[in-house]
């Protein structure tokens, strides 16, 4: 049984509140009714290849002519956050939201993979054993406490100036020095037949160009009954003062022009695409923002930002 919390989770209807499915009830009845959005330590052979090349890094290795390979980000997206790429680590910089949001992010995912890969939620290690990607890793901010909890962790970024602070910071530790950061893409890795227990995309979906075709490459990264992790921000009129008005032009966290409130996604919009990529969708929470207590939590409540945890369909 796949579950969808939250009491005003798509902006559309009340109904979406109760969304309790079996199999792929709630996709069929509002297939019809939902448009998708279109518009110090050693380092590993990748590593080494990746600092070696920092010198010369360009906006987005997927444009750089010496790695040809497809990218599903589009090129100003990628401009955006190259241009941002050395205040990753930067906890009052740009990217403090992902820093303050991050605890919470992790909190799901360690719950949500433990109870499916059946580990001890208990354990300081509970992800050995388990290969995953982070899709968009940016500057390591979610590779790095899922290597410190024991997985075999990969983080891919289209920008190689991202990657090249995430190899940088990842070597002073020797609990992430092993992380595989590679400068590609997921497509690019769907060729290479590359495949991962658990794939993870967080706040990327509303960078790339086709929703639908990156959902499809995370399903074929994810071996049978593997897990997927997607979060990002709801299409509502509340995201878009909170999100983008509050965010971007009044409390000044993000560059003006981060994210574009057409190419927000909503919940039901997400489990569409996560079904027809044949990811079933088991649950989606909301991220919510407390600016009491400067930090985020769990919640019922998605119409601004949340996350949803799918597992592949077996063949």
């Amino acid at each position: 049984m796949a579950m969808l919390r939250g009491s005003k989770s798509c902006g559309l209807t009340r109904q979406c509140s109760r969304f309790i499915f079996h199999s792929n009830s709630l996709v069929e009845r509002f297939a019809g009714g939902f448009l998708v959005c279109g518009n110090g330590f050693e380092p590993t052979t990748s590593q080494q290849r990746s600092l070696a090349n920092a010198a010369d890094s360009n906006a987005s290795c997927a444009g750089n002519e010496k790695v040809p390979f497809k990218s599903s980000l589009k090129a100003a997206e990628a401009a955006k956050f190259a241009a941002m790429a050395d205040t990753w680590w930067d906890h009052e910089g740009p990217f403090k939201p992902l820093h303050l949001m991050n605890p919470t992010r992790i909190s799901f995912i360690r719950s949500a993979l433990c109870q499916h890969f059946r580990k001890d939620p208990n354990s300081s290690r509970p992800f050995e054993g388990l290969r995953i990607i982070d899709v968009g890793c940016g500057g390591g901010l979610l590779c790095e406490p899922l290597s410190r909890m024991g997985a075999r962790v990969t983080g891919i970024d289209a920008v190689e100036k991202n990657i090249n602070i995430a190899l940088q910071h990842a070597v002073r530790d020797p609990l992430t020095a092993s992380i595989d950061y590679q400068c590609t893409t997921a497509e690019q890795l769907v060729q290479e037949k590359e495949h991962f227990d658990a794939v993870i995309s967080l706040e990327v979906i509303e960078h790339v160009a086709d929703p639908q075709e990156f959902v499809k490459s995370l399903a074929a990264l994810t071996v049978g009954s593997g897990a997927v992790v997607i979060s990002t921000i709801n299409r509502t009129i509340r995201s878009y003062f909170m999100a983008i008005v509050a965010a971007e032009y009044i409390l000044g966290w993000l560059p003006r022009g981060t994210h574009d409130w057409s190419n927000l996604i909503t919940p039901i919009e997400l489990v569409l695409l996560m079904k027809r990529a044949s990811i079933s969708v088991h649950e989606v929470a909301g991220l919510v923002y407390n600016p009491l207590r400067n930090d985020w939590t769990l919640s019922d409540d998605t119409e601004v930002n949340y996350i949803a945890f799918g597992l592949k369909n077996s063949l």
